[in-house]
């Protein structure tokens, strides 16, 4: 897998190391070969994607935020001219419009890709439930993706999109993203426009986002809540919010109950939360443990009370006038309501009992964030299969309470269950305190981690960068040596830079990444001798981790000192003829 960020995006742009036109070219032969994940509904095609690239010559990547940046939307969401199916071909329409949320984005310059798989009319937490083909995950295919987002969450962890729309009821935005090792990010309900969305449950729907990167889902964010500028002299377009300022929580809220953990992965799971907890301990933050009974019990409104009605209000007339056109699992969970008979009473029973609900975690969550797993477990495919009811209310347990109380939440990879097994926390926060909620993400993504200097081909927009972000690295700030250092380009293939002390020696421009401590091992055994880890002293005077080359190395190696860094020495050698090799 290549993960994207929109920094290592337009770090390459910026070097002309691509173009977008190059970019989509190369994810179009990226969603061919993982045809078989089941992805795509509508998978990309310059037959549609085209008119969004000849559009970025009148935008400046300068004042464009997204210039350039390709994503992909869930198949619930509108594109204008191409197809919305809501994973059911007997529903599908082509809009004339695209969503609110999409035409922001594209206003700011990012390219739409295609529309992605999804359990059908986003019913699903498992992303099974499609007539398209079954999801499969990003790292191990015969287990679920998550859903019901599951192409949109796919596409990200797979490198087929930089990030990804989905839609948030239930947790469809965030159990996605724990299963596929990818931030998932869903603001409180109207936070995001959701003109131009098929309705799951329309007064708890939001629109989400899938990214590699926490900044980058803040930036998709800011572009969201974007305001139709009128002033004619700006042309009429959308202003472009800077991402929320980032603050600190008074504390974190953990369940001191045992916790639920379930599937074949269930102790791996467990042992992931302790570590996860582990973690949060270091954050700085103060911890209190609460009965976190409560937010069960509002879960337990979701699905066993009248809000399921709504999805059948929404729906019912489709499904009573398509006999056979609707998928098995969601026809039985959409009649489910009307089968029940929910009546105008239950509804307002329902709606004070939430009210009361409300009361008491706004109390509770003042100023605090809610940390839980985003899953207690996951499953084969096949295991879905033979129990999809309960298997998908598992996957829920964690998530349903969000909607209900008008939550922000964000979901957050952490340590590794297992191998190729991702496993993810969840925080959450009320409404309009967005602000502590990135500070805690934040904190969180900066534990057991260290600072590692890059000088080379590990460096944003070169072939290696992608070893760091499938390390779960984060690229935090470009910065320079101090004055005492001198870089060859050793004799290897492909050639490669190594940094060596020297007095005398020069300043030279290196990036500084964040990298998950326990992520680090893995990451060094991909890096040969003559490079090792060491100490590098910076302009500044501090000290970071970084790649040294041993000394012995150097008679054979041609001294770039003079260029100042590998990207430039680089852009010499293509320059006078020879071929670039980073």
């Amino acid at each position: 897998m290549e993960k994207l960020t929109i920094a290592t995006l337009k770090a390459m742009y910026r070097s002309q190391k691509t173009t977008p036109q190059a970019l989509i070219k190369a994810i179009i032969e990226k969603a061919e070969r993982d045809k078989s994940l089941n992805i795509w509904i509508v998978p990309p095609s310059l037959s549609f994607i085209q008119p969004y690239l000849d559009g970025l010559k009148d935008k400046s990547p300068e004042q464009y935020p997204l210039w350039g940046v390709p994503f992909a939307i869930k198949d619930n969401i509108d594109l204008a001219g191409v197809p919305t199916t809501a994973a059911c071909p007997a529903y599908a329409y082509t809009p004339e419009q695209s969503a609110e949320v999409v035409e922001r984005l594209i206003e700011a310059g990012a390219i739409p890709l295609g529309k992605t798989n999804l359990d059908q009319f986003a019913t699903g937490l498992v992303g099974t439930r499609s007539p398209y083909g079954e999801t499969h995950n990003a790292l191990l295919p015969e287990l679920i993706s998550g859903g019901s987002s599951a192409g949109s969450a796919v596409a990200v962890a797979r490198g087929q999109a930089v990030f990804a729309l989905g839609t948030d009821t239930a947790g469809s935005g965030r159990v996605p993203a724990a299963l596929n090792d990818l931030i998932g990010y869903k603001a409180a309900i109207g936070d995001w426009p959701i003109k131009g969305v098929v309705p799951a449950c329309a007064s708890l729907d939001c629109v989400t986002v899938f990214t590699a990167a926490l900044e980058d889902a803040y930036l998709v964010d800011a572009v969201a809540r974007g305001k139709r500028d009128q002033d004619a002299h700006n042309g009429g377009g959308f202003r472009f919010n800077p991402p929320i300022a980032s603050g600190k929580p008074r504390k974190l809220l953990l369940p001191k109950e045992p916790l639920f953990f379930y599937g074949d992965f269930k102790d791996a799971y467990r042992s992931a939360w302790d570590k996860a907890v582990k973690r949060l301990e270091q954050c700085g933050i103060p911890i209190e443990y609460i009965d976190s009974g409560i937010f069960r019990q509002v879960s337990s409104i979701l699905y066993d009370g009248p809000w399921i009605a709504e999805r059948w209000s929404d729906l019912g007339e489709f499904v009573e006038s398509h006999p056979g056109g609707i998928f098995p699992v969601t026809e039985q969970v959409l009649r489910s309501s009307h089968d029940r008979g929910y009546d105008a009473a239950s509804v307002f029973t329902a709606l004070h009992q939430l009210r009361g609900y409300k009361e008491q975690t706004g109390a509770l969550m003042q100023d605090a964030i809610l940390v839980m797993p985003t899953c207690g477990g996951t499953y084969t495919r096949e295991q879905v299969a033979a129990s999809p009811v309960a298997a998908n209310s598992d996957m829920g347990y964690y998530t349903n309470h969000c909607n209900l109380l008008d939550l922000t939440a964000i979901a957050l990879p952490s340590d590794y269950a297992g191998e190729r097994l991702p496993f993810g926390i969840t925080m959450f926060a009320l409404r309009g305190q967005d602000h502590i909620l990135k500070g805690a993400a934040a904190e969180f993504m900066q534990t057991d981690s260290i600072e590692l200097a890059v000088c080379g081909l590990h460096m944003r927009g070169f072939p290696l960068e992608k070893q760091l972000l499938e390390c779960g690295a984060s690229f935090l700030r470009p910065d320079r040596t101090a004055p005492c250092y001198r870089l060859i380009r050793l004799q290897s293939n492909p050639p490669k830079p190594g940094l060596i002390r020297s007095a005398p020696g020069s300043s030279i421009e290196l990036e500084v990444w964040r990298i998950p401590l326990h992520r680090l091992g893995e990451f060094i055994r991909k890096v040969p001798a003559p490079l090792g880890l060491g100490k590098i002293e910076l302009h500044n005077g501090s000290e970071v981790t970084g790649f040294l080359c041993e000394p012995y190395a150097e008679p054979g190696g041609e001294d770039i000192t003079r260029y100042g860094g590998w990207a430039a020495a680089e852009r010499s050698r293509s320059q006078s003829g020879e071929p670039a090799t980073g």
